[in-house]
């Protein structure tokens, strides 16, 4: 777990989003493999998702995000002097998403690096560029979540290929007084069940090679039955570990944005929490599953239609696989 310890807070001053125009619905997926909207719907919340085109990658949509959140925060991309972006599907293995990011944001004087952790890659970037902030050793921090999961996703598998969708969201943090704007971080993993959601080939341990190309070893590999109860108890267990350490408890809470993986965890999280349908944001029936970009969109999408109001008390709450979960409270 990682606690705060810094002279000072950090708050979010800006957030922007993008998604791609392409839109694929449950009717179209009705063409590609054995299932329907009405199957899909029940089983996930998903209508519809949106998929990058074959000249968009990681760091395109990530552009878009960020250009959004630096507009909202009144700040230049040379302002910047750190970019923390969450992603698993990144442009290439090196240099990171975050670096080919800085040089088009013109940020010449940011540390830029990307974080691998699945669904929780955004909230751990948060608590990582939070974590500098507080400490003094940023000043302005871009945060990240970004994926293209539509090219690592098997259309032959009916159980996993309507979940996932492509995105981007972006906030800025900046200094603030201690005990303001993120009050609480959490963050936690268990390395002990990776083959609950994974991606088997393309590391070092399984380098891609025709053979494992044909046996479908380059996408997105998940036992859903698994995942479910344990992503419902963990992301209860890290929203009460953030609130707390807050003296806070559910009932104080304005808004949550739980991980958009799935209409049934995110009903679980909210009962357990104790939560009305007006308190939890959710966007999973037009969005999918977005990976470490679910939290941020969600955030961006809300913030833009102006739902949250100065003084609101927000968590964000994620689950992902590694395992990794984790969660982030603050005052809007």
């Amino acid at each position: 777990m990682i606690e705060d310890t810094g002279c000072r807070g950090a708050r979010i001053t800006g957030a922007g989003y993008y998604v791609p125009d392409l839109v694929l619905t449950n009717f179209d997926f009705e063409k590609i493999v054995d299932t329907s909207d009405e199957w899909i719907v029940t089983r996930s919340g998903i209508r519809e998702r949106h998929m990058a085109s074959k000249d968009q990658a990681s760091s395109d949509m990530a552009y878009e995000a960020s250009c959004s959140a630096l507009r909202d925060a009144g700040v230049q991309g040379s302002d910047l002097d750190l970019i923390v972006v969450g992603t698993v599907t990144p442009d290439m293995p090196f240099p990171s998403t975050a670096c080919l990011l800085q040089d088009r944001l013109g940020a010449a004087g940011a540390a830029a690096f990307d974080v691998n952790a699945a669904c929780s890659g955004f909230i751990y970037a948060l608590t990582v560029a939070q974590s500098m902030v507080s400490a003094g050793k940023a000043q302005k921090a871009l945060v990240l979540g970004v994926e293209t999961l539509t090219r690592i996703t098997d259309y032959t598998d009916r159980s996993t290929c309507v979940l996932f969708g492509d995105g981007s969201g972006a906030v800025v943090l900046e200094p603030c007084p201690r005990g303001e704007g993120i009050i609480g971080t959490f963050m936690r993993s268990d390395g002990s069940k990776p083959e609950l959601l994974y991606l088997p080939a393309g590391g070092s341990r399984k380098p891609i090679t025709a053979e494992r190309i044909n046996n479908r070893e380059t996408f997105v590999r998940m036992k859903g039955d698994g995942l479910f109860k344990l992503a419902v108890r963990m992301m209860v267990e890290a929203s009460e570990f953030v609130l707390n350490k807050a003296n806070m408890k559910s009932s104080d809470l304005n808004y949550l944005i739980p991980h958009q993986a799935n209409i049934r965890i995110i009903k679980g999280v909210k009962k357990r929490l104790h939560l009305s349908d007006e308190q939890v944001i959710v966007n999973i029936d037009r969005m999918g599953n977005t990976s470490s970009a679910s939290i941020p969109i969600a955030f961006g999408e809300a913030r833009r239609k102006g739902i949250f109001k100065k003084g609101d008390k927000i968590l964000m709450v994620t689950f992902g696989g590694g395992l990794t979960w984790g969660a982030v409270l603050f005052e809007y």
